[in-house]
């Protein structure tokens, strides 16, 4: 009877961890460059039963009852990086990554952070600081092709669809583009920054020859449906108030078996 415990109990826990999964999904649906993370449930190794009974000729015989399975995990959850859709903001340091169709990898601007680490996002609501560095809003140095940080004079520049960058008909910089040829070996580390396992570096993406477009004054919304987050969470409800009520039944039964059973 244990056994239902156990698996009611982790069925609650798989629930629980998706909601609040889809919980920060809703909350960041406004988010630019933000990607919606999706679960990946999974159930416990299945346990194969069987009983034994005596002959008196052939000794003990096996019988096969068949398998139990012993409850459900969420096992990851992974970003989809599906392209979020543009909205304009006339804002000269706004930018937003077109990505190529036919491309099956993804785009992202490599910025550095306070520590020197070099991480990859998908939120061009860059600003330009005190310094005349080109940044993002958390104060993270957006990068060049080089992997240098970008200085203009002011906010009065000129970003054009190859990410070339001018100010007063001159040629300044140039903005990085990272490519990710497989994204979901990306990992989130939180202010819709990436990292790749043991600070690995993504290759530039202009070396690539990758069909792309940089829109100066746009931004890339969130690619949170927030009909089906919705529906998601009011469906992990359910599940979790089915496996809560299989619990009480059991708390019940073991109730009865100790309380009424053992009387003598």
């Amino acid at each position: 009877m244990l056994r239902g415990l156990y698996t009611a109990a982790s069925g609650m826990i798989a629930q629980q961890r998706k909601t609040d999964m889809l919980v920060n999904n809703l909350s960041n649906a406004d988010t630019p460059g933000y990607k919606a993370d999706q679960s990946s449930m999974r159930s416990f190794p299945k346990m194969l039963l069987s009983y034994m009974n005596k002959n008196g000729t052939t000794g003990e015989i096996e019988h096969s009852v068949g398998s139990l399975a012993t409850g459900v995990y969420m096992q990851e959850t992974i970003p989809l990086f599906t392209q979020g859709s543009l909205e304009e903001t006339n804002n000269k340091t706004d930018l937003a990554i077109v990505d190529n169709p036919a491309s099956t990898g993804r785009l992202f601007f490599p910025v550095e952070d306070s520590g020197g680490n070099i991480k990859y996002t998908r939120n061009g609501n860059f600003t330009v600081d005190s310094q005349g560095y080109l940044t993002t809003a958390s104060g993270n140095y957006v990068l060049n092709t080089a992997g240098g940080r970008i200085q203009v004079n002011s906010t009065d520049f000129s970003v054009d669809p190859t990410g070339a960058i001018t100010e007063n008909g001159q040629y300044v910089d140039t903005v990085g583009l990272a490519y990710a040829q497989n994204p979901d070996l990306l990992v989130k580390t939180g202010d819709g920054l990436y990292t790749l396992q043991n600070n690995a570096q993504l290759p530039n993406a202009y070396a690539q020859r990758i069909g792309f477009q940089i829109k100066q004054g746009y931004l890339e919304a969130s690619n949170v449906d927030e009909t089906q987050t919705m529906t998601d969470m009011i469906s992990a409800y359910r599940s979790f108030e089915a496996n809560q009520k299989v619990l009480q039944a059991y708390d019940s039964s073991l109730g009865k078996a100790v309380n009424d059973v053992g009387k003598v």
